[in-house]
């Protein structure tokens, strides 16, 4: 397996403008022409409107008789309906165009404002799973992630990162998610993240901490993060888990002993 020594750092998560590299927004071309419409019939009366329709229609007509025509994207179709929209507006209205007071756009504007928003919080809800990972495997790699650190909420998207860049600690984490899974402890103090561990942890995680628990139950002292069991259950998470009940179930027939 490759691993990577400890001076291993999770990518920063590039910011969404300005920065060299960063992954480009397709161009909606549909967008940009309904944008471009909408400038140039700015302060236009009905008939001025109705003047620039008939100029996009036998635009539209020429493109249509030229094979050769590029493709646009769908912008010269998207600018064509805008101006039909544009035209029965102020066709209703009786007053000149305004874009700022036009229901339509300021709709799209509000949903361009949202998917911003949400694009932005998914880039820094990136960066903190990029930072905490970062701080586990430093602490892992040090040996010192034990029950002096807590669980936070989103220690497995950070485990999960971890893993997908193979990094060896991930196992040091792995083993601490498990003991905390186990001991119910940290954020696993809530049922709700003990429910929902079953579908962010991948097997063996869970298999170990069924584990661990299971052996707590019986009442053997369990020293230190008893690091067979995390090698039972990477090696055979079904068997583990079946030992982990076999004991539950002897523990429940002899009135909590074994």
């Amino acid at each position: 397996m490759n691993t990577y020594d400890d001076g291993w750092r999770p990518r920063r998560v590039p910011e969404a403008r300005g920065r060299a590299g960063a992954p480009r927004t397709p161009i909606d071309y549909a967008k940009v022409g309904r944008s471009s419409v909408r400038r140039r019939a700015r302060s236009m009366t009905h008939s001025e409107a109705v003047a620039g329709l008939e100029a996009a229609e036998q635009q539209a007509h020429l493109d249509r008789r030229d094979e050769s025509a590029f493709d646009d994207g769908g912008r010269r179709a998207a600018e064509l309906a805008e101006w039909q929209r544009i035209v029965q507006l102020l066709a209703a209205t009786g007053a000149p165009y305004d874009p700022d007071a036009d229901a339509v756009v300021q709709e799209e504007l509000a949903d361009d404002r949202r998917r911003e928003e949400a694009e932005q919080q998914r880039r820094q809800d990136q960066q903190r799973v990029a930072d905490r990972a970062e701080e586990l495997a430093r602490l892992g790699g040090s040996g010192r992630l034990d029950h002096s650190v807590p669980t936070q909420a989103g220690d497995e998207a950070a485990r999960e990162l971890l893993d997908e860049n193979r990094d060896y600690r991930a196992a040091k984490v792995d083993a601490w998610l498990a003991r905390s899974l186990a001991d119910q402890s940290g954020h696993y103090a809530d049922p709700a993240a003990r429910t929902a561990a079953v579908g962010l942890l991948p097997v063996p995680v869970r298999a170990h901490a069924s584990l661990l628990a299971a052996l707590a139950r019986t009442g053997v002292p369990i020293d230190g993060d008893l690091e067979f069991v995390g090698r039972l259950a990477q090696a055979d998470p079904a068997a583990t888990t079946a030992l982990a009940a076999m004991l539950d179930t002897t523990v429940a027939a002899n009135g909590g002993t074994v």
